[in-house]
């Protein structure tokens, strides 16, 4: 598959009157067409920052790209104008939000709504792309579409307004589409429903999705591979198989430990993982994880884990994975080894 999206080094910081938050310190990332990249980890991990940042909505002055790139087809994102920016929302790279009420406008209705972008972007007449419209709501499941049209957001229930927000998302069949945090809002019938529509959109359109969650479940129904993010930083990427049958990091273990499973003994209790993740006013010199993690080293306290290739699709940033602690199974707790 051609790579679609890549995006390298990136930093990203927020200007607080506390001082300066490091939401995003280093993330790299690459998307192909078709398939499906789910970005994992504890709420505030940086994991909508990062979607928000490709899609430049990053407030400024307050919030900035301090350096990277974020290449889509050969062209770099950071280095675009605003004006140049809108013509590449919505058009070629689409955003769905976690509650759709509150991007849904209550004054106006739903067709109006779908039909805007498509007479911005794609400059066809309110005729067609009310037809289009209808189109679309019957792609994503909603009954009755052409009366649908004429109704307003408080008259659908929260899993038809999220089907209505795919909807306006794939209006101008854009090329990738970010999902951030989708399903969360909803009970677990509707997250079901929800998630076999993006599958049955992918099969039908060939989007390239981007799925930001903390929903373990999900990622290993619908992604093809899965980038966890901890502290602005990512610790582990791999396929999904990698991730969730040979995870390498303690924190990708720890993540996968305190999912209940309904094929174990009910009787086995959740495992959290201890402590609270680091201020990123102030990150820490070494591993952002090592103060939490029962298996680490001296040398993780003082020093960044380099990115490291477990094969080929398979990294992560660990020093458990250096040729020197290797051996030791899992050594205790600050062993110097290295």
């Amino acid at each position: 598959m051609n790579k679609i999206l890549d995006v390298q080094n990136l930093h990203v910081s927020f200007t607080t009157y506390g001082g300066e938050v490091q939401a995003v310190r280093g993330v790299s990332l690459e998307l192909h067409e078709g398939e499906t990249l789910a970005i994992v980890g504890e709420s505030g991990c940086g994991k909508s920052v990062t979607a928000q940042t490709i899609m430049r909505l990053i407030t400024e002055p307050a919030g900035r790209i301090k350096s990277g790139m974020i290449t889509y087809r050969n062209k770099d994102l950071t280095a675009l104008s605003e004006k140049q920016m809108r013509r590449v929302r919505g058009a070629e790279i689409a955003m769905i939000f976690q509650d759709p009420m509150t991007s849904l406008n209550p004054t106006i209705t739903i067709g109006k709504q779908i039909s805007e972008s498509m007479i911005k972007h794609q400059k066809i007449s309110s005729t067609d792309a009310n037809k289009l419209s209808i189109e679309l709501l019957k792609l994503v499941g909603i009954a009755n579409p052409k009366e649908r049209l004429k109704q307003y957001p408080h008259q659908f229930s929260g899993g038809m307004r999220q089907r209505i927000m795919i909807a306006m998302a794939l209006a101008c069949n854009p090329s990738i589409l970010i999902a951030d945090e989708p399903t969360t809002a909803l009970d677990v019938t509707i997250q079901a429903q929800i998630i076999e529509l993006f599958k049955e959109i992918q099969i039908k359109t060939g989007i390239a999705i981007i799925l930001i969650t903390h929903d373990l479940g999900v990622v290993a129904s619908i992604a093809n591979r899965v980038n966890v993010m901890y502290a602005g930083k990512v610790m582990e990427a791999g396929l999904v198989q990698d991730i969730f049958g040979h995870p390498q990091h303690p924190y990708t273990r720890g993540l996968l430990a305190s999912v209940p499973k309904l094929d174990e003994d009910k009787s086995r209790p959740l495992v959290p993982i201890p402590g609270s993740p680091p201020d990123l006013f102030a990150p820490p010199q070494g591993c952002p994880f090592a103060q939490r993690c029962e298996y680490a080293l001296e040398v993780c306290v003082h020093a960044e884990p380099p990115l490291t290739t477990v094969h080929e699709h398979h990294h992560v940033a660990c020093w458990l994975q250096d040729d020197r602690a290797k051996g030791t199974e899992f050594p205790t707790y600050r062993t110097k080894v290295l």
